[in-house]
């Protein structure tokens, strides 16, 4: 564990909360706001499969990684269960369909030979989506329910289908990384740059609140809310830069291994996105094609190891960078919230911990969403990306990936001794 950091040592009682999270709301009827959210996010997934063609849209870019049609598939299936066959006892369709969306019930190239035409399968989500709105606007048609309480699983839903979403995104992320683009010529070639200094925020040693105050939208492994003690450090302001990843390329930072928990993967040379003109210059793939990286924005598309590796690189090669660690999530959310972080919503942040459970913590009523991944050694990242969705965009958001996981929307910041 980071040194700045200790374990909480209490969890703050309900009486800190903004309300009560065991109260409970009978009307059985979704808020307005909430309800448009919901709508729009199933609108944007529809469309993600509806305007692809149909080789794009069941495409499987990266091993083990669904494809656009599959992603908007278990989103239907997500709202059956709950919606229908948790809270009515109505299995008709979700039963029908279970086997096609649950993880190991059969394995994935099955699951997505089974799957209808991207067509059909829009046309299915958007008349069972629709009903389901339906019965969310309406008072009384959903039986009353501790899960409806303030909306709780909606909000979950809504959360639930905002992830996929972002993983529908790196799909088509992925697609256009794998197609031909030789052609490509650098206008402005990125330059390795370590700056000397960069602007750092100080925390002063003390004891702060993490965690939710029991929102509605809040996951259980946000909760409860913790008093943490932190010593003092610094952070940096703003995330890695592609130039500064750049030289740690050039000096060698994928081969030597002295930097790297374990050996990486010999496909990694750069990171994901990231290809060679023909005079040997860098370039970045989006989602729109090509494009010059640009030298001060963050780095994206590596893994948690990447960063680590990174980490001990200019650490050990910059006096002025001597100490440097990623941020335990404690030290990101803490100075998060005191609004000392730039360039929020660039990229989801790396830290140093795995996704653990805050002391005290307890499954939502009848464990029917808990998390379940305290055991699998997942590394925290925090923030979020350019399509992180608004209801995902809080400081108490805590999202993982596996530590060797390479993604377009994952860069780092640092973690520096306190002066």
């Amino acid at each position: 564990m980071n040194s700045a950091v200790s374990p909480p040592n209490k969890y703050l009682p309900p009486a800190f909360t903004i309300f009560n999270p065991y109260s409970f709301n009978l009307l059985s009827m979704t808020a307005p706001t909430l309800l448009a959210q919901f709508a729009h996010l199933q609108t944007l997934m529809r469309d993600l499969v509806q305007n692809a063609n149909p080789a794009d849209a069941t495409a499987t870019p990266l091993p083990n990684q669904p494809s656009l049609a599959w992603y908007l598939g278990r989103s239907v299936y997500r709202e059956l269960y709950w919606l229908r066959e948790y809270l009515t006892g109505d299995d008709d369709l979700s039963a029908r369909v279970r086997s096609l969306f649950i993880k190991d019930a059969q394995p994935l190239n099955e699951q997505l030979a089974a799957l209808p035409p991207p067509q059909h399968l829009v046309y299915w989500a958007e008349d069972i989506q629709d009903a389901h709105l339906q019965q969310l606007a309406t008072p009384g048609v959903l039986p009353d329910h501790p899960l409806l309480t303030d909306d709780r699983l909606i909000w979950w839903l809504l959360q639930e289908h905002a992830k996929d979403f972002e993983r529908m995104i790196g799909v088509q992320f992925a697609l256009q990384c794998q197609r031909a683009l030789t052609n490509y010529q650098v206008t402005t070639p990125l330059i390795a740059a370590v700056p000397n200094e960069m602007p750092t925020a100080t925390i002063q040693a003390g004891h702060y609140r993490i965690g939710s105050r029991y929102e509605p939208a809040a996951y259980d492994n946000e909760l409860p809310p913790q008093a943490v003690e932190l010593s003092g450090f610094r952070i940096t302001q703003t995330p890695m830069t592609n130039a500064q990843f750049l030289a740690f390329i050039d000096a060698g930072g994928y081969q030597d291994e002295t930097l790297w928990s374990a050996p990486p993967s010999s496909n990694w040379h750069a990171p994901l996105h990231w290809r060679r003109d023909s005079l040997g210059n860098w370039y970045g793939v989006g989602l729109n094609g090509a494009a010059d990286l640009i030298a001060d924005a963050p780095v994206k598309g590596i893994s948690p190891a990447e960063a680590s590796a990174f980490v001990q690189w200019i650490g050990r090669e910059y006096a002025n960078y001597a100490g440097a660690v990623l941020p335990h999530e404690y030290q990101w959310e803490v100075a998060a919230r005191l609004g000392k972080l730039e360039q929020l919503g660039q990229v989801w942040d790396c830290c140093a911990n795995e996704l653990h459970p805050y002391p005290e913590y307890q499954p939502v009523i009848d464990n029917p969403i808990a998390a379940t991944q305290f055991s699998n050694g997942l590394r925290v990242i925090r923030g979020g990306g350019l399509h992180t969705q608004p209801c995902l965009r809080r400081v108490s958001l805590r999202h993982w990936v596996g530590i060797t996981t390479r993604d377009q929307v994952i860069g780092l910041r640092l973690v520096l001794p306190a002066e």
